[in-house]
């Protein structure tokens, strides 16, 4: 069984037995792509929630929800997976820091979560469990033989999605 590490701003897909991991979640959100018929799992590590707050030069992909999201969508279906049996699984979005006010723009976690169900609801994809929000860090791992989806959070132990 091969993990495959998914960094910041990443993405990737991983055929049974393998899996996918990622760590440091805090205002991140972990997004997982799941085809239980043809065991194929994808996973993005999303930072922010639309690629319009890019500035200059080349666009990172996996960084932004609205293109990780379609993009990873599209590398599950060259890997062999139908995107009419996908279903996600969301975990992360934490609001790391307090901050006075309503500043919209702080709240970072929470419009990536936001920002990730959008863009599966653009794509037709259906939410089938989410561990999002609160204010502690996440490492996740996703089994593409079952599609369970473990996760660690700090200080509050592990639970199975």
């Amino acid at each position: 069984m091969e993990i495959i590490k998914i960094g910041m701003a990443d993405l990737g897909v991983a055929k049974a037995p393998s899996r996918l991991r990622t760590t440091g979640l805090g205002s991140c959100v972990g997004v997982v792509l799941y085809d239980s018929i043809h065991k194929i799992a994808g996973m993005a590590h999303v930072m922010l929630p639309e690629s319009s707050l890019a500035k200059g030069g080349e666009l990172t992909v996996g960084k932004y929800a609205d293109t990780a999201i379609p993009f990873l969508i599209d590398q599950m279906e060259k890997a062999g997976a139908s995107t009419r049996h996908l279903v996600a699984k969301l975990a992360g979005g934490a609001q790391m820091f307090a901050f006075l006010g309503n500043n919209d723009t702080m709240r970072i976690g929470p419009r990536n979560v936001e920002a990730c169900k959008l863009a599966l609801k653009d794509a037709q994809i259906k939410i089938v469990a989410e561990d999002t929000g609160g204010n502690c860090g996440r490492t996740i791992e996703m089994d593409a033989t079952n599609g369970v989806l473990q996760i660690r959070t700090v200080n509050q132990g592990v639970k199975e999605v």
